[in-house]
């Protein structure tokens, strides 16, 4: 074979293959991130007639809380982390401690080098009794890892506050009753503290779901690689 034949060979050989790894490579790359559900407000620029616009996303306020180790702790002193935010309180006969299993089990699916990237809170709905010793009881019938699962009281407005006005909980059910909020729902927020989901914590569909989007959103800072990037990381050469 002379060369000429042989570098058409290759093409032939080689053009159908790197193609089909570039669409696979970057189908699989196209997945559907979590939605962003609640705006603030949208602004308008003007950059030399061209119009354009952005959505400014609601962001959850920062609210301090006292943990289960009565350590004063709030969510700006958590560093961009991703949340999962639910409710209880430690005399919960049924909900709560069905919710604080499958909390448990989704912190020990993530629990693997992520303690700082992830935090797991679960907010007190009754902070008249959980007591400090109290959250700290009904903590360790379900994690070793404080640091990493805050259990948490604060006054009772202050939490209807962050449920209503900041979660948005009533627009994800609402048939939930306005005076004490209690449901099971989990909330997701990203590092920017906007609220990317919810999903019932006796659900198990919606809880694989759950354990499906954090990671997504781990990853969501990352940019889509260039095309030199790819063939560099497939062929080991740019």
């Amino acid at each position: 074979m002379n060369k000429k034949a042989f570098f058409a060979f290759l093409l032939a050989t080689l053009l159908p293959t790197t193609g089909y790894l570039l669409v696979k490579y970057y189908s699989e790359r196209d997945v559907q991130m979590p939605a962003r559900y609640f705006y603030d407000s949208v602004a308008v620029n003007n950059d030399n007639g061209r119009i354009t616009t952005d959505t400014i996303w609601h962001k959850v306020k920062n609210i301090k809380f006292v943990n289960q180790l009565g350590d004063t702790v709030s969510l700006d002193s958590l560093k961009r982390r991703i949340l999962v935010i639910d409710f209880f309180f430690s005399h919960c006969p049924s909900m709560c401690p069905q919710l604080a299993k499958s909390m448990a089990r989704l912190q020990n699916s993530f629990k693997e080098g992520n303690d700082s990237i992830v935090q797991f809170i679960s907010i007190s709905i009754d902070p008249e009794n959980d007591s400090v010793p109290a959250m700290r009881a009904f903590a360790d019938r379900y994690t070793k890892n404080h640091d990493n699962w805050w259990f948490v009281r604060t006054d009772k407005q202050t939490v209807n506050d962050f449920a209503y006005n900041e979660l948005k909980a009533s627009k994800f059910d609402p048939e939930i009753d306005t005076s004490s909020y209690h449901s099971d729902l989990f909330f997701l927020l990203d590092r920017d503290r906007i609220v990317r989901g919810f999903y019932r914590g006796r659900d198990s569909v919606e809880q694989a779901k759950l354990v499906r989007d954090i990671p997504l959103l781990m990853l969501e800072k990352d940019k889509k690689k260039t095309f030199g990037e790819f063939v560099k990381e497939l062929f080991g050469r740019g």
